[in-house]
């Protein structure tokens, strides 16, 4: 497997961008080691409710007369369309290390609606060769590490292997 990775991991809002790093020293450095690279956050994505709407207003409204009047104040579609710009972003930073690098495989990580949107946005973005690969998994909180090894047990990533001895 090459170690010409980049790995994305996003979860509410936030989007971390690793790079699969050989060790320095392998003789005395375990590795590959996941990098960190970038970071691509949004204030409007995972924010709801009050904190993204400073008058909530939910159910039905009344009119002077006493009649009920329902409404729709396009919440979810705005809500949509955060995630959607979220997503292009962290498309676009990921295209951009890939490009730069000359990275071979992009492994994205992120959960259920989040990875819909990311799939969409990656979709045709990167040049003939640059694979990707994806994992439904909120790995957000974890260190590089947890999630190194979380995606080598998924074969989505090679184990860290300990320091190389030198023959005598």
């Amino acid at each position: 497997m090459s170690n010409s990775s980049c790995v994305v991991v996003c979860a509410g809002g936030n989007a971390r961008l690793f790079t699969l790093e050989p060790a320095e020293l392998p003789e005395l450095e375990s590795g590959p080691n996941l990098v960190a690279c970038g970071e691509v956050t949004s204030e409007e994505v995972g924010v709801h409710g009050a904190a993204l709407w400073s008058d909530l207003k939910t159910g039905r409204n009344r009119s002077p007369g006493g009649s009920a009047h329902g409404y729709d104040d396009h919440r979810d579609r705005h809500a949509e369309e955060y995630d959607r710009r979220f997503a292009q972003e962290v498309a676009e930073q990921t295209r951009r290390l890939v490009d730069s690098r000359q990275l071979g495989r992009v492994v994205l990580v992120a959960h259920g609606h989040c990875l819909a949107h990311l799939r969409q946005a990656f979709h045709g973005r990167f040049r003939n060769g640059t694979s990707v690969a994806e994992l439904s998994k909120d790995l957000g909180k974890l260190k590089p590490l947890e999630i190194h090894a979380h995606l080598a047990r998924e074969r989505l990533l090679p184990e860290r292997s300990g320091p190389r001895r030198l023959a005598s």
